[in-house]
């Protein structure tokens, strides 16, 4: 790479970005519909149209409509042409990345429900999508001991009984490991539900809101907000703690629980292992994939 960043066949470049899910029909593009990812694509084809194709983007984990994002990661291919033409604007990379973070956020959202935090040069090996190690996500709740802000209404489940934490917390702890979690995944076809759920946690906020913290190498479809559904079950008394575990070994969908609203879930954090492991880790990745009939990380 030369000191502008420029390598014979283009560069790839890493968006940290975060979204207001509400008014979005989730990340992947969509005929017809507002996507974060038809939104900043858009934007992308606005800024390159005199350089060839529009980049696209691979994003770390594919967000369910609703679902916001504080710490969603993706990346982009620019062409040697594409990088010359931004790098010349502003005379240097810092500075032609900064105004591509403007573009992006005036043409993608103006009304600030989509922003890019952040674009950078990735390290040798990066890949959103097959490099990272885990994703995090957070799920907030008010029940009856918690306030009801309305200022965090779009971001939080209104719940109309009083929860029992420490239970949801004990049922939660049954479900950590390396597990098949059919029983809380919508069933794709040729797409394994086998992952290894390495943190699930509940915690009360000094306002009362109880927060769900869970963080696994990557999430099937649905099983973030089925899982948080069954501990709401628990801490609502319906069943005890241990059911979770004979729910998750039994292996199948159930009208035990209902799957929590999407709009409590935020994807926090994804995270990466140090640049020189990067191009490893995503080769392992693709070979776990490609066994597991093309399984895709997907959050919600």
């Amino acid at each position: 790479m030369s000191e502008t960043g420029l390598q014979e066949d283009g560069v790839r470049l890493r968006l940290d970005v975060a979204y207001d899910g509400a008014a979005f029909s989730g990340w992947a593009r969509q005929p017809g519909l507002r996507t974060v990812q038809g939104a900043l694509e858009a934007a992308l084809a606005t800024v390159f149209t005199r350089w060839g194709d529009a980049p696209q983007l691979t994003v770390a984990g594919r967000t369910d409509a609703g679902v916001h994002a504080s710490g969603q990661v993706a990346h982009l291919d620019l062409t040697a042409e594409q990088w010359a033409a931004l790098v010349a604007k502003r005379g240097s990379p810092a500075a032609s990345l900064d105004g591509l973070v403007r573009r992006l956020n005036g043409l993608a959202g103006p009304e600030g429900d989509v922003v890019v935090a952040r674009a950078s040069v990735a390290p040798a090996g990066f890949d959103a999508r097959f490099s990272p190690l885990w994703r995090r996500y957070a799920y907030r709740v008010a029940d009856l001991d918690a306030p009801r802000d309305p200022r965090r209404r779009g971001h939080t489940l209104w719940h109309p009984a009083r929860l029992d934490a420490a239970a949801m917390e004990r049922g939660a702890l049954t479900l950590l490991g390396l597990h098949d979690f059919a029983a809380f995944c919508k069933p794709r076809e040729g797409a394994t539900t086998i992952r290894t759920l390495q943190e699930f946690r509940w915690d009360r906020e000094p306002d009362g809101v109880l927060v769900a913290s869970l963080q696994a190498d990557a999430f099937c479809h649905s099983m973030v907000r089925a899982m948080v559904g069954a501990t709401i079950a628990v801490g609502e008394g319906r069943f005890g703690p241990e059911r979770l575990e004979e729910l998750r070994v039994a292996g199948e969908r159930t009208s035990a629980f209902k799957v929590a609203p999407a709009k409590g879930l935020t994807l926090t954090e994804v995270g990466y292992p140090a640049d020189d492991e990067l191009a490893a880790r995503a080769v392992q990745t693709r070979a776990k994939r490609s066994a597991d009939d093309g399984s895709d990380s997907v959050g919600g």
